[in-house]
């Protein structure tokens, strides 16, 4: 790839796409040509958290109002707008740290799409804009509006593909100790899986929504049709795959719910079973514990002897009327 030196420390990353292949637009100078050169497609990505970001944007005459009113916001919520032939939108991701990805944290990416300029924008770092550069210096070449919406929303589909990958796997895991019953699932595991599937699901119903209100527009250029339908149909597959895996954890809860279950009643049986056979014992213990004159085999011997002959013969009765009564599973 050949290299255009200049810089903006408010530019994450930026490229002209034409059919020559990929120009790197470098993140160390100080102006940037505003207008796009014949022939060439550009994607800036731009970082929110620098106030410099506002001050370029507000002097970019060629973007629509409500466009870079949308770029500045700081809401999260997804929304979508066509505007002069530009569309624009609020696209839900998650966040990532400096060496990690954070799945639990909920960001947004911002984008303004023309014919010959694609805008992304964050505010903190997310994952889709990662997965982004890397299909691009991979040799990926999106040389219109079209194909950067197709590199823009695959990629937000590949962050929610590979999240689903770790929750199956989670999930296998949990099925794997429950079948095999010599080791429990890690019950803390599967209430992490619930509330990212969860999480995931929203991300994905939000993206469903921006590209399906883009599709019933009437001003969206012809050209984005075919590829907003196909791109809706793999955002909806994806999401399927995420209903499916919350079929299946709530299933696995559901075992796991029923062999809690099954264990606490055996417990209370048990302790049921103890106190039953226990309770004659304590009777007869408690009869013979009284300071009362005239108390049985008080001055025999063998006294402690007889009382323990009649607390067994007492508890083996109970035993044996109980389990006629059928309080046994013997």
């Amino acid at each position: 790839m050949n290299v255009i030196d200049v810089a903006r420390p408010w530019l994450i990353w930026g490229y002209d796409f034409s059919s020559q292949g990929s120009t790197v637009i470098s993140t160390g100078a100080t102006e940037i040509d505003r207008a796009v050169p014949a022939g060439v497609f550009r994607w800036l990505h731009l970082n929110l958290a620098d106030q410099r970001t506002f001050a370029w944007l507000s002097q970019s005459s060629d973007l629509p109002d409500a466009a870079r009113d949308m770029l500045r916001s700081q809401d999260l919520h997804a929304r979508a707008l066509v505007l002069e032939g530009a569309l624009a939108g609020v696209l839900p991701d998650f966040e990532r740290d400096l060496d990690a990805t954070a799945f639990t944290q909920t960001g947004a990416l911002r984008f303004v799409l023309t014919d010959r300029l694609m805008i992304t924008a964050r505010l903190h770092p997310v994952c889709a804009a990662d997965i982004i550069q890397r299909r691009i210096e991979a040799g990926v070449v999106p040389r219109d509006g079209p194909a950067a919406l197709d590199l823009l929303i695959s990629s937000l589909a590949q962050v929610g593909s590979d999240l689903v990958e770790k929750l199956i796997v989670t999930v296998q895991d949990a099925e794997d100790a429950l079948v095999n019953e010599d080791r429990s699932p890690n019950v803390r595991a599967l209430v992490m899986v619930r509330r990212r599937a969860v999480m995931l699901h929203r991300h994905l119903y939000g993206v469903r929504g921006v590209l399906g209100r883009l599709e019933d527009e009437d001003d969206v250029p012809e050209a984005f049709q075919a590829t907003l339908a196909r791109l809706i149909q793999r955002v909806r597959a994806l999401d399927g795959d995420v209903g499916v895996l919350q079929s299946n954890l709530r299933e696995l809860r559901e075992e796991l719910d029923v062999q809690t279950a099954n264990r606490v009643n055996q417990n209370l049986y048990l302790l049921s079973v103890l106190s039953a056979l226990l309770l004659p014992a304590t009777f007869v213990t408690g009869f013979f514990g009284m300071n009362t004159g005239g108390m049985l085999w008080f001055a025999d011997r063998g006294g402690t002897l007889k009382a323990t002959v009649v607390i067994a013969a007492v508890a083996i009765a109970v035993f044996f009327v109980l389990r006629k009564r059928g309080f046994f599973r013997i």
